[in-house]
């Protein structure tokens, strides 16, 4: 073990052992931990990779809870239905907490109920093509959607996704061309890109370069702040499209009137987690970028994105169907 391993090892274990002192008075019964989402989710997965050392941190079991339904509504809801003894959280992401409350119209705001307790992760994006397309890099997809209005036909989970929202900012951001075509699931419109039947399709970097690397789609950007080591050739939409960024975050949230002392200790168990490096390691290999911080640095980037989003839906009209 090399000395920057070593000193990162040794102040991890300071820092949850620093939290397990504070903890201690804090969690006196297991902590549930409600994941909107399916086993299997990026999510779920996420949750399950930081429990053990929020078990460890906390002092108490960490039980995951798999709510799936309704785009997060159901975990939402089972949630706030519980005993607001400072024992529940929530592990949500963009979609379930600043996309889908505006589309689909739930029965309470998100942002009255809950409070921002942990962020976690951000992820980003790649945007693919087809080999047999023309363009091979964005400058040149831009150029041949313009000159060939109609043609380019984008592949996405669905409607009001976040993959179809990223690729109508962009739309809006640089004048690209390009007609959505919607797909109910993840799998089919990967599969459709390749057999040529659609042109494009955007989705999760770490389910789609490994397509990359076989030859079978041709990448042409990430949708994130700054390129990957992952894959450090491939250029970000923001390097052609000034200021442009989409990225997805998860985070863990708690009912509103949870106790400051459970968010506090919660948040720093969750922050001294991420900096394990056994934690990293399998983060990088998820496509996932740590993001650390207070509850408040994490409730400015969900209102921004709230607010970000909700425009272009209503732009859109998507909350209206």
């Amino acid at each position: 073990m090399n000395k920057l391993v070593r000193a990162a090892v040794v102040s991890a274990a300071l820092s949850a052992l620093t939290v397990f002192g504070a903890a201690a008075q804090t969690f006196t019964k297991p902590i549930r931990v409600i994941v909107p989402y399916p086993a299997g989710d990026l999510a779920d997965t996420i949750g399950r990779l930081l429990s053990p050392k929020l078990k460890e941190a906390l002092g108490q079991p960490i039980v995951i809870d798999n709510r799936p339904g309704a785009s997060g509504l159901l975990g939402l809801q089972v949630a706030l239905t519980g005993a607001n003894d400072g024992h529940t959280f929530v592990l949500g992401q963009m979609g379930s907490m600043a996309v889908a409350p505006i589309i689909n119209k739930q029965p309470f705001d998100v942002r009255d109920e809950f409070v921002p307790v942990a962020m976690t992760y951000t992820n980003y994006m790649l945007l693919v093509a087809n080999p047999t397309l023309p363009a091979k890099t964005f400058p040149e997809l831009l150029a041949y959607s313009k000159a060939n209005p109609g043609k380019v036909r984008l592949a996405t989970n669905g409607e009001g996704g976040f993959p179809h929202l990223a690729m109508e900012l962009l739309r809006e951001r640089s004048g690209l061309d390009f007609v959505h075509v919607p797909y109910k699931g993840s799998g089919q419109p990967v599969n459709d890109v390749i057999a040529g039947h659609v042109d494009i399709t955007i989705a999760g970097f770490s389910s789609m370069y490994p397509q990359v690397q076989s030859g079978r789609l041709v990448p042409i950007a990430l949708t994130g702040k700054a390129r990957t080591n992952n894959a450090p050739a491939v250029p970000t939409l923001g390097e052609t499209v000034r200021g442009y960024e989409a990225l997805g975050w998860f985070g863990f949230f708690a009912p509103k009137n949870t106790p400051a002392a459970s968010v506090n200790a919660f948040n720093a168990a969750v922050n001294a987690a991420l900096k394990m490096p056994d934690i990293q390691q399998r983060a990088d290999a998820l496509g996932l970028d740590t993001s650390a911080g207070t509850p408040a640095q994490f409730g400015t980037v969900w209102r921004e994105d709230y607010d970000k989003w909700a425009k272009l839906i209503r732009t859109l009209k998507l909350d209206a169907k």
